[in-house]
Parts: C-alpha cells; structure tokens; sequence
C-alpha cells in the first residue's frame, strides 16, 4: 500500500497525491521510488483514462527534503548539504516525468500550492496543468550548486524557448501562477477552493474522449518535446 501517497481511483479518474502535508509533501529517494512504481501499475489498468495528481495540504511539492539545510547559513555549506540529499533524487524524478509522458492515460496536475524544483518538474509533466491562483513555482537548483536539468527542463526549453527556460532554471526566480499563465506554462488559473473540482470536471470531460484517439494524439504532441521513442 502507498504509505507517501493517497491513490483514489473512481470509475475512469483516478487521483495520485502527496501525502507529506506536514513536510510541504517534501521529496525523497523512497517516496519517488514510491510514485514510480506506481504510475508503472496505473499505466496497465483497464478502463482507467485520466489520472490527477495532486498535492495533500498547502502545497503541491516543496522539491528535495532538504530538511539538514535548516538553520545553515553558509552558502557553501548549503549547496554541500543540498547536493548530498539531491544525489539519486534528480535521475528518479526524471523517471517519474517519463512515466508520465508514457502513459497512456491523460495526467492532470492540480497544482495547489508551492510546486517547487522537482515538484515543478513532475507538473511540467503532466498533460494539463491547472493552478490555485496562490500557487508559486520556482527552481532553486542552480542557486544550490545543482543544474537542474533532463527531460523536464528540455520541454521547459521546448515550450518557453532557450531564452525563457533560461531565465527560469538558471535564474532561479518564484514564478506566480497568472505568471505562468501568460506564459503558457498553466492551462488555467483557479480560486484554491475551486481547483479540485475544476481538475474533476476536466479530468470527467477528457475520459469521455475516445481512449486510442487520445493515447495516440498525446503520443504525437509528447514527440515535439521528446522526439520519437
């Protein structure tokens, strides 16, 4: 049983969130491992078309559990420490975020809160992205001493252009939803007490959808970022 997760599924909806609440649903190497498998298991099952992927409490994901970064106030020392915690969690990430992609399924990130360096990689994931219109997105990787890189800052290049995606992952800015918005990164921008119903309406109208038509248009819009795989 998921123990970092809650997985709700009914009827052709299923819903996949983290359920870290008292630690901004922080990642970790387990917990990723954790969501990996199971979006491996979500990607063979019958009858299921459209997962939503959530976050439990204020926040979407706050990134790596950099926890030990607490109370250290020397520059070098943090980015010591941050790449320490972060060694294995990049790659992991990264297979979440192609797991995605591969799904067959449609994946619908209701991002509620601070969706943060591989928080907002697993949202640039997802197939549709509504936000609460508190929510903040930003990459602190390269201010740690970390690139922050792999597939998702390359569909980040893909969407905004070269100069854009610059501009997020290397100048590590906080980044507001209708900010996003603007820039095509969100595909909407909700009150907070509405965005779990928007993502069910959504994620109702686009299972209805004929599922080969759906996994085969997402497959040829998916190689425009990826290539052909």
């Amino acid at each position: 049983m998921p123990t970092n997760f809650l997985l709700d599924k009914d009827g052709p909806v299923a819903t996949l969130t983290f359920n870290r609440p008292e630690r901004r649903n922080c990642m970790t190497g387990e917990m990723m491992l954790e969501m990996e498998r199971l979006l491996l298991d979500l990607r063979d099952e019958r009858g299921l078309r459209v997962l939503i992927v959530t976050g439990a409490g204020s926040s979407f994901s706050a990134g790596a559990d950099v926890s030990k970064l607490k109370g250290v106030t020397d520059h070098a020392e943090r980015q010591r420490i941050f790449r320490e915690a972060g060694r294995r969690l990049p790659a992991i990430i990264g297979r979440c975020f192609e797991a995605m992609t591969h799904l067959d399924q449609l994946v619908i990130g209701a991002v509620n809160g601070y969706a943060v360096g591989g928080g907002w990689a697993i949202a640039l994931g997802c197939d549709f992205v509504l936000a609460a219109e508190d929510a903040e997105f930003w990459v602190p990787e390269v201010d740690l001493g970390v690139p922050f890189g792999g597939f998702p800052v390359k569909e980040l290049a893909a969407r905004v252009g070269p100069w854009r995606a610059k501009e997020i992952a290397i100048g590590c800015h906080r980044y507001k939803a209708s900010e996003l918005y603007a820039m095509g990164l969100v595909n909407r921008v909700e009150k907070r007490a509405e965005l779990m119903v928007a993502a069910q309406t959504l994620a109702r109208e686009m299972a209805a959808k004929a599922p080969r038509a759906v996994r085969m248009t997402k497959a040829d819009i998916n190689s425009v970022f990826f290539g052909i795989r």
